[in-house]
Formats: structure tokens, C-alpha cells, sequence
């Protein structure tokens, strides 16, 4: 099998992948450039098997988009409107407390809860919602908040990051979505989100999250007009930063949707199926100290996702429920999926289901 697969250059690190050894940015560029994708995920395999064997973990859980008003705008977003703009919307604590009630006879295990930069909206409001949403789920796990809105929160209050999630935290928030960090790159930050935090401010907040043992997750949004060295460059300062804090749970490669931004008259199209699973893969071998990989079905469609568990990645997402953002800019796919089908996606591609809570806390195996 590693004749057939890896005859083309690959051998070295193969070699490396092999000894734990990490793979340095160089051995990155190259397998993204490489045309051998069946070899890139047959290396990638070997890595997953290693952490998970045949395990493929999914979540059941409820998206709530709470506001889409948004200072920032940013080009490669379809979701956000400025306040007073024709569907621009921000739900009430009430309303947000209702979504999470008509959930509750689900067992749904987390609550995944982000929105835009709205500027009526003070720290108030978000423990408020923290704690009503504790007393009405009170065994599930309150992922929410990107870094982005925790910035924007300690900017607008005149906090420090670490006070806003002590406060937060208390409230009852136990993790952190990895949405917002786009592409750590200075140059594509000008071209695609000039106004959003920095790369490295976006490291900075959840570098505090783990000092607060907050546990959270990483994200890159690819395919637009980052070049392969952004694309490693951004991965390998999320591997620095979890060499240093452990607090990193999983990855998810987000695949750019184009239809109804502004970036979709400049010629930005969808990534292909090729680049989806290239990028999932080489995340796999390059992320050595991440424990999951994760395929969002959202952006990159339920089918791809299974073949996706053969290209290094162990974690379907979840049920999901009312997903707006990628929607809004245009994903064909649907805004829920119930546990039935992902348990037969899993087991149509060979592997074993695993119910997970947001942290990982095995829930149900072998379904």
C-alpha cells in the first residue's frame, strides 16, 4: 500500500508521520501542493486510527443565532445587516430561553450559541442569557461566544478579556466556539475582514479561555484568496498555541461559501470536494497535538463528511438545528440532521458512532 500510495515524494514523511514526529511547514506546503490526495489521507488515517481507532464522534445540539446586526460586515459574510436594515433581528432573552426549552425533550447536550457585534447589546444580556439558559438546561454545555464577541465585549465595557469570561463564566459559559479566525494572515484580513480582530488578538482570547480552563475550539475559513503558506502559517500558530496551553478540543476547516457576498463578484467560487478533503487531511498530519478533526456537513455536505472519515477526521458535528450563517451565504444543505442519520453515515463508512457532549464525555458508544 505504501508503494502504491506514496511513490510520488511522500516517503519522508510518511516516515515522520510514523516516529510522532511533528512535520515542519515545509513538509506542510508540500502536502498541500502534491496531487496524491488518496496519499495525504491514507497518512492522515494512520494518524486518526492511532487517537480514535474506528471511533467517529457526533453532538446532539441546537444552534442559536441570537442577533445578525453586526458592526464589522465583513466581505465574506452573507448573514450580518446593519441595525434598521430590512431582516436585520436581535432575540430577547425570552426568546432565546423559549428556543432552549423546545429543545429540552431532545437531550440535546449543547447549546452552541454566537451572533454579530451588535452595539445595543451590553455584558448584561449575555450573562443574563447564561444563566437562563443554565436553569432551563441545566445538564448541558453553553458553547458560546467567538472570540471575536469576547473582544468586542471587553473593547466596549472597558474590561479586560480575562473579566469578561471570569464574568461569563460564572454565569455558566463552559466553552468557546472556534468561529472568527478566518485566516491569521495580516494581508488576507485587509482584503476580507479589515475591521474584525486580529490573528492574533483572536489567539490572545482563547489563550486566556485556557488559563480559565475554558476549553475551546479552532477554526480557518478556506478557500477565498488565502494562498497555501496562509493556510499552513495559520495552522501552525494554532499548534504553538496548543503546545503551550492544551486547551484546544478540536479543528474545523470551514469551507468558504461565496453566493450573496461581496467577495462572490471577484471570482471566489466553492471549494471543490477535492479541496475539502485535502485541507481536512492535511489539518490531521499538521495538528499532531489536536485531539479531533472535525468535518462541519453544514458547509461541506453529509455525503463528503462520511468520505471525509477515511481522510483523517473522527468528529460528523452534530444535529445542529437552525443553522443561519453559512445558510445565509448560500450552503445547500439542510439546518438539521437527526441522530438517526448521522449513526447510519458513520456505519455506512465502517466506523463506530460515538455520542459525545461538547467536551467529548462519551454519552452513548456502539449504537
Amino acid at each position: 500500500m505504501d508503494r502504491i500510495l506514496l511513490d510520488d515524494g511522500l516517503k519522508d514523511i510518511a516516515a515522520k508521520v510514523r516516529s510522532g514526529q511533528q512535520l515542519d511547514r515545509d513538509d506542510a506546503i508540500r502536502l498541500f501542493e502534491t496531487k496524491n490526495l488518496l496519499g495525504v489521507g491514507y497518512l492522515a488515517d494512520i494518524v486518526k486510527k492511532h487517537k480514535h481507532q474506528d471511533n467517529v464522534y457526533f453532538v446532539v445540539n441546537r444552534h442559536i443565532t441570537y442577533t445578525n446586526i453586526c458592526v464589522n460586515r465583513c466581505k465574506f459574510c452573507a448573514f450580518s445587516k446593519t441595525k434598521g436594515e430590512k431582516g436585520s433581528y436581535v432575540l430577547s432573552l425570552d426568546e432565546i430561553e423559549e428556543k432552549a426549552r423546545a429543545a429540552k425533550g431532545l437531550k440535546v447536550s449543547e447549546l452552541h450559541i454566537v451572533g454579530g457585534l451588535n452595539p445595543d447589546l451590553d455584558l448584561n444580556y449575555y450573562t443574563e442569557m447564561m444563566y437562563r439558559l443554565r436553569k432551563v438546561l441545566p445538564g448541558t454545555v453553553i458553547k458560546a461566544l467567538t472570540a471575536v464577541e469576547i473582544a468586542y465585549l471587553a473593547d466596549k465595557h472597558g474590561l479586560t478579556v480575562d473579566k469578561v469570561l471570569r464574568r461569563l463564566q460564572a454565569a455558566g459559559l463552559e466553552y468557546l466556539p472556534g468561529g472568527g479566525a478566518e485566516v491569521f494572515s495580516p494581508r488576507v484580513r485587509r482584503l476580507v475582514c479589515p475591521d474584525k480582530i486580529s490573528g492574533e488578538r483572536w489567539l490572545e482570547v482563547h489563550a486566556a479561555a485556557h488559563r480559565l480552563g475554558i476549553r475551546t475550539n479552532a477554526t480557518m475559513l478556506y478557500g477565498h484568496v488565502e494562498t497555501t503558506e496562509e493556510r499552513v502559517d495559520h495552522l501552525l500558530k494554532l499548534r504553538e498555541l496548543q503546545d503551550r496551553t492544551e486547551g484546544f478540543l478540536s479543528f474545523i476547516p470551514l469551507a468558504f461559501q461565496p453566493k450573496n457576498t461581496e467577495l462572490a463578484g471577484s471570482g471566489a467560487r466553492e471549494t471543490t470536494g477535492y479541496d475539502d478533503l485535502k485541507m481536512l487531511a492535511v489539518a490531521r498530519l499538521v495538528l499532531d497535538n489536536f485531539d479531533h478533526i472535525k468535518a462541519y456537513w453544514i458547509n461541506i455536505g453529509p455525503k463528503l463528511a462520511q468520505i471525509s472519515l477515511d481522510f483523517g477526521v473522527d468528529d460528523i458535528h452534530g444535529t445542529v438545528m437552525e443553522e443561519k450563517i453559512s445558510h445565509a451565504a448560500g450552503a445547500g444543505t439542510k439546518q438539521v440532521i437527526t441522530k438517526e442519520e448521522l449513526v447510519r453515515l458513520i456505519k455506512a463508512a465502517g466506523k463506530v458512532p460515538v455520542e459525545r457532549d461538547a467536551l467529548y464525555n462519551v454519552v452513548t458508544e456502539a449504537l
